[in-house]
């Protein structure tokens, strides 16, 4: 096999990784009341269970750092994806308390693992293109969770019980998530020719990543703000349906989709310190107008600009991480990935917080100067800081095969 159709089917095997988890994560928080609802998890449990999650993903990223020194980042993703799906099947199956809760860690164990070493996979096939592709893989996430809340309202309106909902999905992708693995390209198939052998961060390397840290973390607040809190800000501020505020997440969710699908192309065309910079301040001006909106439908153009903004910063925090150590990429993105859970529990809980105490609207503006905190670390995106930049991209271009041409682009 050569290593262009070896690079193309390790690039389509990994987007279809993306895209089956962002199936299942939907499947998962899109039926959080019905998955309260079957085991009795009272309004005052339902908080703990669900910060369980991401701080069991979180340790299990860090277990991940250290288990790809032994084995490569496919291996665990091979066995990390079904895993995951056969820890959603097990939220439906039960019937106790306990029951769920083994089965909420499992997914938090497994997921953990999964997103490290999906981006692992991601950066280390990035540097192999020469090119920009990683917000493609996470388009393909997009895509998936698009699909998964589709298929969750689906199952709630026909009535369907959470294992009857869960059990086509995982039926469908368990055998093509093991098929595809197959063919993932791991680090250690390019070792030998790239001369560059994963090794750790490094004296002070932590404090070089730190950035990008915070970068990931109030991304994923500015993110957690619009799923968990668009529908009620629309309903009881802006005076919305309850129908109508169900759209503003479905309209994010197809901009960030839409945003992830063409970034790449800007990154290649105009660098992703530009490509950062442009969706910090969409994603800043997105929260202003929803702070300041006076009826519905501005406020659903405040949740579209912030699809479009917030999108790009994460692929790229990952890619940025991967340039900036690329001896030892691995490690840095299941560092960098421990801040994703971290702003996840931070950004619903803040927001509810402040609030309750004060506004809605004067909470969304808490979010939108996190974000803005990314212009002062967007130069740690840009080619000196990372050592792999635009111009290294743009030159790799010209001799890396380029299976996007005529393809999906995922």
């Amino acid at each position: 096999m050569t290593d262009d159709v070896r690079l193309r089917r390790g690039r389509g095997a990994l987007g279809f990784s993306f895209f089956v988890q962002g199936v299942t994560f939907a499947l998962l928080v899109t039926r959080i009341p019905a998955i309260q609802d079957r085991y009795g998890i009272s309004d005052g449990l339902l908080p703990v269970f669900l910060a369980a999650v991401p701080v069991l993903a979180g340790v299990a990223s860090v277990g991940t750092e250290h288990l790809v020194k032994r084995v490569a980042p496919g291996v665990v993703l091979r066995w990390a994806q079904p895993l995951v799906l056969l820890s959603l099947l097990g939220v439906g199956a039960g019937e106790r308390l306990w029951h769920v809760a083994v089965a909420l860690g499992a997914f938090g164990l497994s997921v953990g693992a999964l997103d490290a070493s999906m981006n692992m996979l991601g950066v280390s096939l990035q540097r192999a293109y020469g090119r920009s592709i990683m917000l493609g893989f996470h388009a393909a996430y997009s895509l998936g969770g698009i699909l998964g809340a589709s298929a969750a309202w689906y199952g709630a309106h026909a009535h369907l019980g959470l294992f009857t909902g869960y059990v086509p999905a995982v039926a469908v992708l368990l055998p093509l998530a093991l098929l595809g693995s197959r063919y993932y390209v791991d680090r250690a198939d390019r070792t030998a020719s790239e001369g560059l052998p994963e090794k750790g961060l490094g004296a002070g390397g932590f404090a070089l990543l730190l950035p990008l840290c915070l970068v990931m973390a109030c991304a994923y607040i500015g993110d957690s703000t619009v799923a968990n809190w668009s529908a009620k800000y629309l309903q009881d501020v802006l005076g919305s349906s309850e129908q109508t505020a169900t759209v503003p997440y479905n309209v994010y969710m197809v901009t960030t989709l839409v945003g992830r699908a063409v970034g790449d192309l800007g990154v290649r065309r105009f660098g992703a310190v530009a490509v950062v910079r442009g969706g910090t301040l969409l994603a800043a001006s997105g929260f202003a107008v929803v702070a300041a909106a006076p009826g519905v439908w501005t406020g659903m153009l405040g949740f579209t600009l912030l699809g479009i903004g917030l999108c790009v910063i994460v692929p790229q925090t990952f890619a940025a991480a991967g340039r900036l150590f690329p001896g030892a990429s691995d490690t840095a993105v299941a560092r960098l990935n421990i801040f994703n859970y971290v702003g996840f529990l931070i950004g619903s809980p803040l927001v509810g917080a402040i609030g309750d105490a004060w506004s809605y609207r004067g909470a969304m503006l808490v979010p939108m100067v996190l974000v803005l905190i990314t212009l002062f670390h967007a130069r740690s995106f840009g080619p000196r800081e990372a050592r792999y930049g635009v111009d290294h991209e743009r030159r790799a271009g010209d001799r890396a095969v380029d299976v996007g041409r005529g393809g999906n682009g995922v």
